[in-house]
């Protein structure tokens, strides 16, 4: 643990193994999928394909031990006993900080397979990252715009048959796919200017699970639900990590069965609609108590 390092010299080192570890792994990731491009078979690119999983397990180890190097964290978690690393798996969580991902991916290598991200298509032409994600077959996104739509309704529908067409190399190998429903880090700036009805949550957003639910929802084996608190960090979580002040990290995770959501009725029917975002706003509740719990518990334990 470094964590009497002086604060400045402690982000600057800690900033610095975060970029290399990404370097390295991500490197490795794309030159995997330069040569995933000249093998003819399905069965070899699965086979380099398992080969990049390994190196991202690598990349989500390494953040891991980036972390207990600097901080002397506590790693608060459960629910991973009923997880298996050879189902398919939808996660809904919320989204405090850039430190999440790692945080996540660290804590679920082992019990799920490798997280993977719908992105925007911009991400696609940032080096090393969008490579990286390209080459471990994560779709990129090009949403049509409701102004576009309503330009060329012929459009009605492209997204959602892009989706399932980028999806279909998922149903070779078991995956998991995170989707961040909040769409945006909590604050409390947004948090008030929101005016959301939850102590520690952002509104969730329907659309994008709906989307993704509506697209692959059959191959899913659960949606997981998560729960990531850290309790004793201020608002900006990251770097407070990399100064070492960051010293419990708490996820719970909930398996949910996986919602039937008919993408033309969830579109087009707003009585429809109201269901699948009444079933969410549920979820998020329940999440808004089980926060306030650890945060008391955390509180009594101070």
């Amino acid at each position: 643990m470094l964590s009497f390092v002086p604060g400045p010299v402690l982000f600057l080192l800690s900033g610095s193994l975060f970029v290399l570890s990404t370097f390295i792994w991500g490197g490795l990731i794309s030159i995997g999928g330069i040569l995933k491009l000249f093998i003819p078979t399905i069965k070899g690119r699965i086979a380099i394909t398992h080969v990049m999983n390994r190196f991202m397990w690598c990349w989500a180890f390494f953040n891991g031990a980036i972390i207990n190097l600097i901080a002397k964290v506590e790693w608060d978690v459960e629910g991973l006993e009923q997880l298996d690393n050879k189902s398919w798996y939808l996660l809904i969580s919320n989204h405090i900080s850039g430190l999440d991902i790692a945080t996540q991916s660290y804590l679920l290598r082992n019990n799920i397979p490798m997280l993977k991200f719908f992105l925007k298509k911009e991400l696609l032409y940032v080096p090393i990252l969008g490579l990286g994600c390209w080459a471990l077959d994560m779709p990129f996104m090009n949403r049509t715009s409701p102004a576009k739509l309503k330009r060329n309704p012929k459009l009605k529908g492209k997204d959602l048959r892009t989706t399932r067409k980028s999806c279909e190399k998922f149903k070779h190998m078991p995956t998991s796919i995170i989707n961040y429903v909040e769409g945006s880090r909590f604050t409390l700036e947004k948090h008030q200017r929101q005016a959301s009805p939850y102590r520690y949550l952002l509104k969730p957003k329907a659309g994008g699970i709906a989307f993704t639910l509506s697209a692959m929802g059959e191959q899913f084996t659960k949606v997981l639900n998560l729960t990531l608190v850290y309790p004793d960090a201020p608002e900006d979580t990251l770097k407070a990590m990399m100064l070492g002040k960051v010293h419990k990290i708490t996820m719970r995770v909930e398996c949910l069965e996986v919602p039937q959501v008919d993408a033309e009725l969830y579109f087009s029917q707003p009585e429809y609609r109201t269901q699948f975002q009444r079933w969410l706003n549920q979820v998020w509740l329940e999440k808004d108590h089980l926060i306030h719990e650890l945060m008391q518990e955390q509180s009594k334990s101070d």
